[in-house]
């Protein structure tokens, strides 16, 4: 049988910030369906992986694909739902409900089941109902808990039934219990939704439930292939090494 074409190809990209180096030569294949892990040092190229794949860079050699198509001529990018570093830090006077922040990232579908208001409001409501705010919708998010406001934010990025999901570290300044809650969530997305999610970390722990492949950069490509293999690996070995959780970076 032959192997499914995958949703995300990355082929030989390099890329530089002026003469820094950040990514070298790196190959590797998003299937539909992957729940995958990014993991890395600081400076190891991980937030640039993510906007490679968004189209917001483009590679100095190299080529990134998705659905085979490169990102600036992919027809549906609203179906790519992307959460950055500290998306969730919000002003606690912001004056926009929970609903309105959700309802500011709807995109209509070139062919409504429902149009107009009546659509963007069942979009929003979906989502909301996805992460259990639905109840919370009026209240301000500035109001919010941080755990919550994080939920909001997952909610905006689902709200136009995305089949990718890339998120850049975004349980910082989250606490324990609800990063959990959060990865546990994540997961049944993954599974029940079927979207295909990549995840940013520094957080190997996160790994042991619901991913279940695994990146790791350092400029270059160390490994990348299934959470199993990788806890055999050199490269989960040298992670937790004299009690680190990642290897330094050498810039």
């Amino acid at each position: 049988m032959n192997d499914p074409l995958p949703l995300v190809s990355v082929r030989g990209v390099s890329f530089s910030y002026g003469p820094r180096a950040v990514l070298e030569s790196v190959t590797f294949d998003i299937l539909a369906g992957d729940f995958l892990a990014v993991l890395g040092p600081n400076g190891s190229g991980k937030t640039t992986l993510l906007k490679l794949i968004l189209g917001l860079l483009e590679p100095r050699r190299g080529r990134v694909l998705i659905k085979g198509l490169p990102p600036e001529d992919c027809p549906d990018k609203s179906l790519i739902g992307y959460i950055p570093q500290k998306a969730a830090h919000v002003d606690p006077y912001f004056p926009a409900s929970v609903a309105e922040t959700v309802a500011m990232a709807y995109r209509p579908p070139s062919r409504p089941l429902f149009g107009g208001r009546a659509g963007a409001r069942l979009a929003v409501e979906r989502a909301l109902g996805l992460v259990g705010l639905l109840d919370e919708k009026t209240r301000r998010i500035g109001s919010l808990s941080g755990g919550q406001q994080q939920r909001v934010f997952i909610a905006r990025a689902l709200v136009n039934r995305p089949y990718l999901l890339l998120l850049d570290e975004p349980t910082t300044g989250v606490d324990r219990e609800h990063q959990e809650h959060f990865y546990d969530m994540l997961g049944r997305f993954n599974r029940s939704e079927g979207i295909t999610i990549v995840l940013v970390t520094h957080d190997i722990g996160v790994v042991d439930r619901h991913v279940d492949k695994v990146a790791c950069l350092n400029q270059r490509l160390t490994y990348h292939g299934s959470h199993g293999e990788f806890c055999r690996s050199d490269a989960f070995r040298e992670m937790i090494s004299d009690g680190r959780h990642l290897v330094s970076h050498s810039h």
